[in-house]
């Protein structure tokens, strides 16, 4: 009942073996130097959509931060517990990161939740449904739509949830001050699981806009 899952020692031994001796040069340097990373990433913790396989990322390269639905609360020095917030002020304040990026995804389980007004708690402290409050506005005139499909309800909340992530990351005075005087830059990105394309927020519309291909 207590072993250690027999996957994760598999994919540990794999990793030992090959990317970790192909990097060790790499650890060896973040070891004696530390980190840098240009980029920081709030993504979901879906098992789905893990940023640093998205980007084919190295060690050392991007700063991750992972909760449900990929939300950045309003800021709000009240004293509690901000586990999103302490990530972002070490990265921006600490590190130094020139982009943050909000990285949301499709069918994503947090944004479903949100939109399922008969949704019942998992658990009685029901920490899922007070997250998700945080995005309940935009939730309920999506979910009134009867405009819109399921389908497409779920999309236009991941993307919003996406844009008022961004417009929150506005509220830190930390972030908002180094984005004005240029030091960093806020981005908006939303991953289709189905088809693998990434999509980016257009900085001026909010639109959501594929890239096109890479040329050879």
């Amino acid at each position: 009942m207590n072993a250690f899952p027999p996957a994760l020692l598999g994919g540990y031994q794999a990793f030992r073996t090959g990317r970790l001796a192909d990097e060790r040069e790499r650890y060896r340097r973040l070891a004696e130097r530390g980190q840098s990373p240009e980029t920081l990433i709030i993504a979901c913790c879906d098992s789905r959509a893990a940023p640093e396989i998205i980007f084919n990322s190295h060690p050392g390269q991007i700063f991750v931060v992972r909760n449900v639905a990929n939300l950045v609360p309003p800021y709000a020095p009240d004293g509690e517990y901000h586990s999103t917030s302490a990530a972002l002020e070490f990265a921006v304040q600490s590190l130094e990161v020139k982009h943050i990026v909000v990285l949301g995804h499709g069918r994503c389980g947090g944004i479903m939740a949100a939109l399922d007004p008969s949704a019942k708690p998992l658990s009685p402290g029901d920490f899922i449904g007070k997250w998700m409050e945080l995005l309940a506005p935009a939730a309920r005139a999506a979910a009134a739509d009867q405009r819109m499909t399921g389908p497409q309800r779920q999309r236009a909340l991941e993307h919003i949830s996406i844009r008022h992530s961004i417009e929150n990351l506005r509220t830190f005075p930390f972030v908002s001050g180094r984005e004005s005087n240029g030091q960093v830059s806020l981005h908006g990105a939303w991953f289709d699981i189905a088809s693998g394309d990434l999509w980016i927020a257009d900085g001026e519309s909010g639109d959501f806009i594929r890239p096109p291909p890479e040329t050879a």
